[in-house]
């Protein structure tokens, strides 16, 4: 078998996607997400002028030799351009493999640890009482583990709050939108938030909430602090994580367990998390993280350290990247739970799968594969809109984490 060719298709079927197809000389096709949120177009030109033509030829089925290819041939490293447009291929390779073995994704991998993966969906609201409907709604869904945010008194706009509760997308405009933010407001205002949102949903539900790399150290240890009576689930990215050792000081002062690593690119971004038991669980997607080939071998450290895996799942991952990070979930042992926002009507036109909500839980189907589609017709439907993830500036107007 060769890999005869290798299209790029763009889509926003409301945002936008980058999908990367691969062809064999025997009919048999695979597919990989390869979208960056706010720079889409730049995975687009690494894969169409530097990738593709290195995959012609090729025997797809000799996945860890195009991704050590792929990797160790590209003097530059890492990355998220690089690893995701790495991550593309490896998806569409696996996608190949377990299309010719007849068998879905999982069972390549190993075989099912579990039935059904556990997933969190997003409520938020303006204040507290918005949010406290939208996690009664939830509940009512049949969601088990429950990300609640808030908008914070004071500020006009909050990470994490949007118009629309089911399909939140903060990319959003044409140019960065402004946002305006305080520490000292949202360290006072959230602990309320889940003293509230404990009260009203009990103790059997999971809660979970996302700093979003806005705190320094010692302000998320005394955030976790705060939020122990309310027994957390997690508390997600609490501070910006290039240098790993700043939840050294975080992790001294609370027992709140800690979440990161949605934007790591590969396994030396969580190396000293993982191995001094830094976090408890790793967030490093498919998608952004080189594919199913190095996500696996996070995994496999973080199985050592007892750390497991809760990978990203928003609306900028497509429902490729849904559907293998569903496959991996089925399989790998130290699984902990996979967020899970909902894409629109038309992105699931666009994107037909076969996995399926119940009572909380994400379950796969039997397709050989890992269960996703492109209707390369209707996506031809919906062109490019170039869109921004918003910046962030501190009320006196410097430049901050957003």
């Amino acid at each position: 078998m060769k890999i005869i060719d290798a299209k790029v298709i763009v889509t926003c079927p409301g945002r936008n996607f980058v999908t990367l197809k691969i062809l064999t000389d025997e009919g048999v096709y695979g597919i990989g997400d390869a979208t960056l949120n706010g720079r889409e177009m730049s995975v687009v030109a690494y894969l169409q002028e530097h990738v593709v033509p290195c995959l012609i030829g090729r025997d797809p089925q000799q996945i860890e030799d195009i991704w050590q290819y792929l990797y160790r041939g590209c003097y530059w490293r890492r990355g998220p351009v690089t690893m995701t447009a790495i991550a593309a291929v490896d998806v569409a390779l696996w996608d190949i493999k377990a299309k010719v073995a007849n068998m879905p994704l999982y069972q390549l991998l190993g075989g099912r640890s579990r039935e059904g993966v556990m997933v969190y969906g997003h409520a938020n609201g303006a204040d507290i009482e918005e949010t406290l409907d939208e996690v009664a709604r939830y509940k009512d869904l049949g969601y088990k583990a429950i990300r609640a945010q808030s908008g914070v008194p004071g500020l006009a706009s909050t990470y994490g709050v949007s118009g629309d509760k089911m399909y939140y997308e903060p990319a959003n405009g044409s140019l960065p939108e402004e946002n305006v933010w305080s520490t000292e407001k949202y360290m006072r205002h959230t602990p309320k938030l889940f003293e509230r949102v404990r009260d009203a949903v009990g103790d059997e539900v999971h809660l979970l909430h996302d700093a979003h790399h806005r705190l320094t150290p010692i302000q998320a240890a005394r955030l976790g602090k705060d939020l122990e009576p309310f027994r957390l689930f997690w508390l997600e990215d609490t501070v910006p994580a290039e240098l790993q050792e700043r939840f050294r000081l975080i992790r001294q002062h609370t027992t709140t367990p800690l979440a990161v690593g949605e934007v790591f690119s590969s396994i030396y971004d969580c190396n000293t998390l993982l191995s001094e038991q830094l976090v408890d669980y790793i967030r490093a997607t498919i998608v952004h993280t080189g594919g199913i080939t190095h996500v696996r071998r996070i995994a496999s450290l973080a199985d050592l350290y007892e750390v497991k895996t809760g990978f990203h799942g928003a609306t900028d991952l497509s429902p490729v990247t849904m559907g293998a990070a569903l496959h991996f979930d089925t399989w790998v042992p130290n699984f902990g739970v996979q967020e899970y926002m909902r894409h629109t009507e038309a992105t699931d036109e666009v994107f037909p799968h076969d996995y399926q909500f119940e009572n909380g839980y994400l379950k796969i189907g039997d397709t050989p594969g890992h269960g996703v589609d492109i209707n390369e017709e209707l996506a031809a439907k919906y062109p490019y809109e170039r869109a921004y993830l918003p910046v962030n500036r501190l009320e006196d107007g410097t430049l901050f984490n957003w």
